[in-house]
């Protein structure tokens, strides 16, 4: 059956995903993706995605119930249906507070990082640039229609803007001998200021970002080291009052390849 016929949709995309495509529909999605190379980066992304989030919240999934759920059923008398209704709100308002919090308590922290990881926690924390900087990295990179605020054809826009907003000349890497290009950049929310985000890939879709922060002034760690957020790589180091990290989806070794070349580059004055 051809596109024209059944085309393929974007809930098409999804339910493939998902593991929920019919099976008779399986072999024609297959067949689609390996001729629209954009909807196959997508399916591609969101699968990482949906690992990545798997690995935060699938410890939260496995907690008992709340004891207020488990020790107090609710009683239902038909002259008080009132009374009824406010015992489900009130049981919604406990499990959605306690699965909050339960995230919060189980959420990976820079000290799980370091000791699922054997990463070294630096006693000033500086580990946390590489988990901040490998949440943004899932939660933009992914994007297909908007991965950045601003594109690479305004890149002279981009840095001024940046620059402007985190107080330092603020520069992309130049990355296009290793294969990747500049795809645009973001401004985002750090600890204590704004941070910029920028954006690359190569032409096997695959993405790659560069975090860079100016709020590094309590830590003194200027060592280049490595740390694993799921299926993220992070390669981070402090430099002043800057702080670095480069997270990517690849192997380690192809990662600090590129890490070593960025590194480099942003070493050099401007």
């Amino acid at each position: 059956m051809s596109d024209q016929m059944n085309p393929i949709d974007e809930s098409d995309l999804h339910a493939y995903v998902d593991g929920l495509l019919p099976v008779a529909r399986v072999a024609e999605l297959e067949q689609h993706l390996a001729h629209h190379p954009e909807d196959a980066h997508r399916v591609a992304a969101w699968r990482a995605q949906n690992a990545a989030l798997r690995a935060t919240f699938n410890p939260v999934l496995a907690e008992p119930l709340p004891p207020q759920l488990v020790a107090r059923p609710f009683v239902r008398h038909a002259a008080n249906d009132r009374q009824y209704w406010r015992q489900i709100a009130a049981a919604l308002v406990v499990a959605i507070v306690s699965g909050s919090a339960g995230w919060l308590l189980h959420a990976p922290t820079a000290l799980d990082s370091a000791q699922r990881f054997n990463v070294p926690l630096n006693t000033d924390g500086s580990l946390a640039l590489a988990h901040q900087a490998a949440i943004a990295h899932v939660v933009y990179s992914p994007e297909v229609t908007r991965p950045v605020e601003i594109g690479a054809e305004q890149e002279d826009q981009l840095v001024k803007w940046l620059s402007k907003r985190l107080g330092s000349n603020i520069n992309p890497p130049k990355l296009g001998k290793l294969g990747y290009e500049l795809i645009g950049g973001r401004l985002l929310p750090g600890q204590t200021g704004p941070v910029a985000q920028f954006m690359y890939h190569n032409v096997a879709g695959e993405r790659l970002t560069v975090y860079v922060t100016t709020d590094q002034t309590q830590n003194k760690d200027t060592g280049f080291r490595f740390a694993q957020e799921g299926p993220v790589n992070v390669f981070y180091w402090i430099d002043g009052k800057f702080g670095y990290a480069l997270s990517g989806g690849m192997a380690k070794g192809e990662l600090a390849r590129i890490a070593t070349a960025v590194y480099e580059q942003l070493q050099k004055p401007t």
